[in-house]
């Protein structure tokens, strides 16, 4: 027996157990009727509605990623799905600090995608700024003055303006603030 499994492997042994017990005709036949109740399902599915569409396929990826488990946990190859986890989860960490410092950039990125804007205009605020988010925003209490306002708006400008590897939408965000703070 142990013989037979070195040399067919489980998936082959199993294969091979159910032509020998049903016949290679009836597992065609099964074949076929899987695929027919596809069809069905795939026709189901886009004449349903999209919150029902969203439903079911969430439970079919829910059931999908359970019967691949379950086939991957028989067949002694669970351990490889684990190890390639861990090396998707170990590579996020070691990139984290790349991604954190490009955060912003692909945020303004993906502003641009979304919004239909050009690759070459800055992202502003979409949103008008009072003046106590204006304060909030460059640090200073409400009532400073227009020195105190102007050396806030360079200390913090000169830290994340875009030419210095900051982020166009935080850039923006501190123009904006001063300048709702200086107009009269």
């Amino acid at each position: 027996m142990s013989l037979l499994l070195s040399n067919y492997g489980y998936s082959k042994l199993l294969w091979l157990l159910l032509v020998i017990a049903f016949g290679e005709l009836v597992i065609r036949i099964v074949m076929l009727l899987l695929v027919i109740s596809g069809v069905f399902t795939l026709h189901w599915f886009f004449k349903a509605p999209a919150e029902a569409r969203s439903k079911r396929f969430k439970q079919i990826a829910w059931i999908v990623a359970t019967i691949v488990v379950i086939l991957l946990a028989v067949s002694g190859k669970l351990s490889g799905l684990i190890a390639l986890i861990g090396v998707i989860f170990a590579f996020f960490m070691r990139s984290m600090p790349l991604i954190i410092k490009y955060a912003p950039h692909l945020h303004s990125v993906w502003q641009r995608f979304k919004g239909g804007g050009a690759a070459g205009t800055p992202a502003t605020p979409s949103t008008s700024m009072s003046k106590a988010q204006a304060f909030d925003i460059l640090g200073l209490r409400q009532g400073a003055t227009e020195d105190e306002i102007i050396q806030a708006h360079r200390k913090l400008i000169s830290r994340v303006h875009p030419d210095r590897g900051g982020s166009d939408y935080l850039a923006a965000q501190i123009n904006q603030a001063k300048k709702v703070l200086l107009s009269r």
